[in-house]
């Protein structure tokens, strides 16, 4: 394991991207976001309000999604409602928002979700929070009264992965809050996760038992051994069901590693390895082995004055497993190769776009940084995200993205106030669906973005209880810049920005999308392709 031994004298690269123009943890410099509607305090387990209608698809296919939603409970347990209302017709079996009790009090910072992710068959669906703590959905089979209805996602297991910590030796505390879930390919009846914060990695084995042993020759029902003289006779122990119990437990912890803070995760190709990356290097792992980790990537420079860029994200190919991607703060990706040499400081592609001189502005450097970055199912193309677009890259043409798609380009002229009030450094994730047709990303005032690769079409949909009811098909919303307002348009002068979509996921292989906004967890299900199952 490659470690720092400057690591204490030299300021960590919070402070040098925050000064250098680039996008830091927003969390790192204490900014509190504005929270809206929330159910109290957050507790072990989630609320969820769930009801079913009929309706129609509105507008293209993309703009057809049905909605789910998941509040967080007060962590003392107060008393709340939970209301499932049945559908009434095979029809009727797409869920829709549900309304929160009106008067509740908004939620604290460590109840606002971090991360979001499913497993590689989209059955399961983990979510991190700032708290230090992961809940787990698993989705319901189908009906027998509705046998070609979809199943929705209920709560499977709670628990707490990582607790807040203290590095004495530096004076600095370390965060509970989740960073990175990733699922590990399942090999078994087991399910097994990796989750991080920003200091340490931990694998967590998730499994079932509906029987107990029971008949011990030397043990009673207690569990206490016997006496040996009382011992007569031997019997065969019997299995007998019980209620089906969850249990999660930690397999292995992966510490040390990091001088800085991590912010990706990613498993390898091979189910044997993963890697994790910090501001300044990449390591990898063996799952394994916990002692130690090989250095992939070391950008630090000798002197950190000389600092120009600092990695934001990083993943392995789908299929290539000595291939991996890392995005940096200048906007750039490298493609490396681990055939090629043990360190991989020396890329095997570099993907950058040539900057327009027209659009240079005092900003340029900070909305340029990658802040996520995503190989397609099929391993040919990167999913980029940067504050204000979306690209497409090829990976065999490195000179520019064969696609841009801009997510809030009417934000170029806030963006003065956005950097007074820290939101230019938020980091937006983006997410591809089944078949790499569209992909997705989150904005402010809880809209997110979905944008069709064939038919260049795109939509913007809203993940709020405020301006969705209860029993209707989420509609296509609009940002109005000036001039004639239509009536559902809103103006780009009255956007939340303390509302905000940066985690989002989609399912493997159905048009099953997961939306985090602050403490909401939102699943939204395509209408016209659920109704074709």
């Amino acid at each position: 394991m490659k470690r720092d031994p400057e690591g204490e004298k030299n300021p960590s690269p919070d402070f040098w991207s925050r000064w250098l123009s680039w996008a830091p943890p927003c969390a790192s410099r204490g900014r509190v976001p504005q929270w809206v509607g929330g159910g109290g305090r957050f507790g072990v387990g989630l609320l969820f309000l769930v009801s079913y209608t009929e309706g129609e698809a509105a507008g293209p296919e993309l703009s057809s999604f049905a909605k789910k939603k998941w509040d967080m409970p007060p962590r003392k347990g107060p008393a709340f409602e939970i209301s499932q209302i049945g559908p009434t017709s095979p029809s009727q079996t797409l869920p829709r928002l549900a309304e929160l009790k009106e008067g509740q009090r908004p939620s604290p910072i460590a109840d606002v979700i971090s991360t979001v992710e499913f497993n590689h068959t989209g059955e399961l669906l983990a979510t991190g929070d700032k708290g230090g703590r992961v809940v787990i959905f698993q989705r319901e089979p189908e009906s027998k009264n509705a046998p070609h209805s979809q199943g929705e996602y209920d709560v499977y297991s709670t628990f707490q992965s990582h607790e807040p910590e203290f590095d004495y030796l530096k004076s600095l505390e370390i965060e509970e809050k989740i960073n990175k879930i990733k699922w590990l390919p399942q090999q078994n009846a087991a399910h097994s996760l990796l989750s991080t914060n920003d200091k340490t990695i931990k694998l967590w084995k998730i499994t079932e038992r509906d029987k107990r042993p029971e008949g011990y020759n030397l043990k009673d029902e207690e569990g206490k051994l016997k006496d040996l003289s009382t011992v007569t006779s031997l019997q065969v122990p019997v299995l007998k069901p019980m209620d089906l119990m969850v249990e999660v437990s930690p397999r292995r912890v992966f510490a040390n590693g990091h001088t800085y803070h991590i912010n990706s995760i990613s498993v390898n190709s091979d189910c044997e390895t993963y890697m994790s990356a910090d501001d300044l290097r990449i390591n990898l792992w063996h799952l394994a082995v916990t002692d130690r980790s090989f250095n992939i990537v070391d950008i630090k420079p000798a002197n950190m004055e000389d600092l120009t860029e600092v990695i934001t994200a990083s993943e392995f190919h789908p299929h290539h497993c000595n291939l991996f991607v890392y995005s940096s703060s200048k906007g750039s990706l490298r493609l490396c190769d681990m055939r090629a040499a043990a360190l991989c400081d020396k890329h095997a592609k570099l993907f950058e776009e040539p900057e327009d001189p027209s659009n240079r502005s005092f900003f340029s450097e900070i909305t340029s940084s990658v802040s996520d970055v995503k190989f397609s199912h099929s391993g040919r193309y990167m999913l980029t995200r940067d504050y204000l677009t979306v690209k497409v890259w090829d990976l065999n043409m490195e000179a520019r993205p064969i696609e841009t798609y801009q997510v809030h380009d009417y934000l170029r002229s806030k963006l003065c106030s956005l950097y007074e009030n820290d939101c230019i450094f938020d980091k937006f994730e983006c997410a591809w669906n089944g078949s790499d047709s569209v992909i997705m990303t989150g904005a402010y005032n809880n809209f997110f973005r979905m944008f069709d690769r064939n038919t260049k079409r795109d939509v913007t949909l809203e993940a709020s209880r405020e301006s969705s009811k209860p029993r209707a098909v989420l509609k296509p919303r609009r940002v109005c810049v000036g001039g004639k307002r239509r009536r559902d348009d809103v103006s780009v002068d009255s956007l939340d920005f303390g509302k905000k979509i940066l985690h989002t996921a989609w399912h493997p292989a159905e048009n099953v999308i997961a939306i985090a906004a602050t403490n909401n967890l939102y699943i939204f299900q395509d209408k016209v392709n659920s109704e074709m199952h």
